[in-house]
């Protein structure tokens, strides 16, 4: 009596808990992305996502430039605030950082707590206070350079879209000030050959057609697999599913040696013919299992009317096998929005042809390795698009998986 239909499931309440820990346990890495893609490569190395609404220790290095040096007597005395100096001005422009210790060599950069007098190489003396005012005073004369000067700072949070408009234009932000004063505008900067923005535009010329074209053929291979009785259909179907288990790997280099031959070689219509080869097999196992589940009255009523395969097929298969084609659709736009392998084999390895994925894997892990502001932006810049599209067709997904399953 425990499994009557309509019955709660004393255990409904552990399957909630479970999905949502599952939940969470895929947003957790997005939400952490998404967070250091606006956080300074300082910031994320000195501490976590987590932490980014708090305020973070961060160690500076500057010269004591902001104040020319007074004779006191016998001695130099510079006096200034260490926030204004040329340095690391453009850091604290903000306000509300506070320093916490401050010294004169770089392996100690906060041996003197804030607020007290330490002695510099010159014999001289410095004091540093939390807010940033400092005293140095010398028996000899400060040169023009300015003394120094490490200190270590509670600074505050600061979220900034700088990661990723030197992502898309490939500029720092004082390369893009210049260009801009000498007239460029920012779709000048975006269109420039070694941002990624190219790059994004390269993954949708590939992205679109390779879900489209392998849609379009298993559409018509599913409706003749379900509804049209010829020799061999079996076999055609049991080939099908026997491929679903292939390893694309194992046709790579046979492909693309087969894509030199015809002409066609490392191309755009190259990777498109790729992923449709790739895609078809699970496209129209999909396909077919939704369309024989199709009601039969209908489909021998049309035919029964005068119409034709095709006028069944375009004017009745095709409208309601909608989420079945969704969730195929969602499938592939992911796979190949998100590939690397088949990008790198059956594309030109110039820079004008490379994808997202490629050109993060090639250029930005290996130049921007240590910049994971810059890393965290590209990747969500990439993940962006899937999401936006997932979360667009998801009621689809599960009406197409079920396709066929049940009566």
């Amino acid at each position: 009596m425990d499994n009557i239909a309509g019955r709660n499931n004393g255990l409904k309440w552990a399957v909630n808990i479970s999905v949502v820990l599952l939940v969470v346990a895929w947003l957790i890495p997005t939400i952490g992305l998404f967070v250091s893609s606006f956080r300074d490569r300082d910031a994320i190395t000195a501490s976590g996502w987590w932490q980014a609404p708090f305020a973070v220790e961060l160690t500076f290095r500057t010269r004591a430039d902001d104040a020319e040096p007074r004779r006191d007597g016998d001695s130099w005395v510079v006096e200034g605030n260490i926030f204004q100096t040329s340095e690391v001005a453009d850091a604290f422009q903000s306000g509300g950082a506070e320093i916490t210790g401050f010294g004169v060599i770089g392996r100690e950069p906060a041996r003197f707590p804030a607020g007290t007098e330490g002695e510099t190489r010159d014999g001289g003396a410095l004091t540093v206070n939390a807010d940033g005012s400092y005293r140095y005073v010398t028996a000899e004369e400060p040169d023009d350079r300015g003394l120094r000067v490490y200190f270590a700072a509670n600074t505050p949070p600061d979220f900034t879209l700088d990661n990723y408009q030197t992502i898309l234009t490939a500029q720092t932000a004082d390369e893009r000030a210049a260009a801009r004063a000498g007239g460029a505008t920012f779709w000048d900067l975006l269109s420039d050959d070694e941002g990624v923005f190219r790059n994004f535009i390269n993954t949708f010329t590939v992205t679109i057609p390779s879900t489209i074209i392998p849609i379009l053929i298993a559409a018509f291979a599913a409706y003749a697999l379900a509804w049209m009785d010829f020799p061999g259909r079996g076999l055609l179907i049991a080939a099908i599913v026997g491929l679903l288990v292939v390893p694309l790997q194992l046709a790579l280099v046979p492909l693309l040696n087969l894509h030199n031959q015809i002409g066609i070689g490392q191309s755009f219509l190259g990777i498109w013919l790729a992923h449709t080869g790739f895609g078809l097999p699970l496209a129209i196992y999909l396909l077919r299992n939704y369309m024989a589940g199709l009601p039969r009255d209908i489909i021998e009523s049309a035919k029964v009317d005068g119409a034709t395969d095709f006028q069944v097929f375009t004017k009745i298969i095709l409208p309601l096998s909608f989420p079945a084609l969704a969730s195929f659709a969602i499938f592939q736009f992911l796979w190949t929005w998100n590939d690397l392998l088949v990008a790198k084999v059956f594309l030109p390895s110039d820079d004008a042809s490379k994808v997202m994925t490629v050109r993060i894997a090639d250029d930005l892990l290996g130049s921007r390795g240590g910049d994971w502001g810059i890393l965290a932006a590209a990747a969500f810049v990439s993940i962006a698009v899937p999401v936006l599209v997932f979360f667009t067709m998801q009621r689809y997904l599960v009406r197409g998986l079920l396709a066929g399953s049940v009566k």
